[in-house]
């Protein structure tokens, strides 16, 4: 039978720790709901002692209906001098009415002497007492050894007897801290081997990433006998973070053969990364390994020449079975193999070895020299394909436009107005609109003026906008490329301009990015 491993996610504590980050309550719920679908055994949704927002979460959480995970409430060991039933942290405890509670304690001795400025023996009744009084209020109580690795590495006699008097008080589990995140992997593996030898507790792991190493140091600390990691998605975390559950539990699932989620459920990991990253308000980090954007992304030629036979050549999973995809890029660096590729995602037909394959190959290296770059922009690198093979349809012509940035006084805002003439078959249509800066009126200005005759842009927005300076040396006469992302209700897609000029250069990723949408409107016609 596979061993099972528990995973128990702080991202909702020790992830709104992380600098750039700071979650609502109901960022904190709507994650709460993910988790519980991705099927994570516990969730610890914050010190409802510290701050009243974890208060009010523990409140509102009762009323979801979780079907996998529980919730875990956070706190530590009772005061020094404050009986234990009359801490304030730990009343807290109890009024949240989690059913798990985790304790963390000092098994540091220069901790305990140095930042709790208690006796060595006095620190083991704080744990002792705090872990007795909380068993008759929670169905189980988890003891988060903090500083243990450092602690054990400095006086191991007293960091184990913090473990045994966790375990004597009858805690559930005892969970290894790498609080500072300096220990490395072959220490992790050595020390808890050591401890199951000494302790008979159920043991867990919780690593921060300060030396790189949170992952691997999770992983060797399950493979040495500890049956629960703790960790967040992504890796949030204060300083460097925390180890990260997306890299965590498919490495320990889909390499080592553990059991932590089902199989089915690990397919919503990358689904579940990327919407912690939007609650979050950050952009996903594209080389994240498993989850990322480029985690299963072929660039060179040869590379994607195997993986189109074989995808296991130059891919350690498939990125399926984490609810990823396979992605083809194309550059400079492209060859035949890419192009093909590219052209059955786009659903265009091409001939192996066929002269418009090489001319295709042959266009993009030259707009790549140029400075363009179709790896984040494949709605213009579609345009190209058809463009290059005659498939492209012309919507509409630009006799001229003229971009007008006012300045008033200086204490107004610059005011920003673009005029546009087009021509639609035998229609000019004139118009102007003004915007929030000279691209956003510029949008506006063409889609005004072409929504009379494609009133499908109405739903077309620009939801972002990205500058590249090119090359550098040139000051403010330097290229750049301009990466415009556009949407609508049902699609996203991105499209590229380049220019020394940058109302030039994002004129021609605007453009791309209508002529995109409707392209893809008549295709879905069957007009095209």
């Amino acid at each position: 039978m596979q061993k099972i491993i528990e995973i128990y996610d702080t991202t909702l504590r020790d992830g709104s720790q992380a600098e750039d980050i700071s979650f609502s309550v109901d960022d904190k719920l709507r994650i709460t709901e993910k988790l519980d679908e991705l099927g994570i055994h516990y969730i610890e949704g914050g010190w409802p002692g510290s701050n009243p927002k974890d208060a009010e979460y523990f409140k509102k959480v009762k009323k979801l209906s979780l079907k996998n995970s529980v919730i875990a409430a956070f706190g530590s060991t009772h005061r020094p001098k404050i009986k234990v039933e009359n801490d304030p942290n730990v009343k807290s405890l109890i009024a949240s009415e989690a059913k798990i509670f985790t304790i963390f304690g000092k098994t540091w001795d220069f901790h305990v002497t140095e930042a709790l400025k208690v006796s060595l023996e006095e620190n083991l009744e704080l744990i002792f007492n705090t872990i007795t009084y909380l068993k008759k209020y929670a169905e189980k109580v988890f003891f988060d050894a903090e500083h243990f690795f450092d602690g054990y590495k400095d006086n191991s006699e007293y960091a184990l007897k913090c473990l045994k008097t966790a375990e004597e008080a009858k805690a559930d589990c005892i969970v290894l801290c790498d609080t500072n995140g300096g220990t490395l992997p072959a220490e992790v593996a050595k020390i808890v081997k050591d401890v199951t030898e000494s302790i008979n507790v159920p043991l867990g792991i919780h690593a921060h990433n300060d030396s790189d190493c949170a992952v691997a140091n999770s992983i060797v600390a399950i493979i040495n006998g500890a049956v629960q990691v703790q960790g967040t998605i992504n890796g949030f975390g204060e300083r460097c973070g925390n180890a990260n559950l997306c890299s965590v539990i498919p490495n320990l699932q889909l390499k080592l053969g553990y059991r932590c989620i089902d199989d089915y459920k690990l397919k919503k990991l990358t689904e579940v990364s990327r919407f912690v990253y939007e609650i979050a308000n950050l952009i996903p980090f594209k080389r994240q390994p498993f989850v990322g954007e480029s985690a299963f992304a072929h660039k060179g030629g040869v590379h994607v020449s195997a993986v189109r036979k074989r995808p296991e050549t130059y891919e350690h999973i498939r990125p399926e079975l984490v609810g990823n995809r396979q992605r083809i890029l194309v550059s400079d660096l492209a060859g035949k193999s890419n192009i093909l590729k590219k052209a059955e995602e786009f659903n265009i037909p091409l001939e192996p070895n066929s002269l418009e394959v090489q001319a295709i190959v042959d266009a993009i290296k030259t707009l790549e020299n140029e400075g363009y770059q179709f790896e984040g922009a494949e709605a213009s690198l579609e345009l190209l394909f058809r463009k290059t093979l005659g498939l492209k349809r012309k919507f509409f012509d630009l006799i001229g436009f003229r971009v007008i940035d006012e300045k008033r006084k200086g204490d107004e805002p610059t005011l920003s107005e673009a005029t546009i003439m087009v021509k639609v078959g035998k229609n000019i249509e004139h118009t102007a609109s003004t915007g929030n800066g000279p691209v956003n009126a510029l949008d506006n200005a063409l889609r005004k003026a072409l929504e009379r005759f494609y009133p499908e842009l109405k739903r077309v927005r620009l939801k972002d906008y990205k500058v590249r300076v090119v090359n550098s040396g040139k000051g403010t006469a330097s290229k750049v490329r301009v990466l415009i992302e556009s949407g609508d209700d049902e699609d996203v897609w991105s499209t590229v301009g380049v220019s020394e000029n940058i109302i030039e250069a994002s004129w021609q990723a605007i453009v791309d990015g209508i002529e995109y949408k409707l392209c893809k409107e008549k295709i879905k016609k069957g007009e095209i």
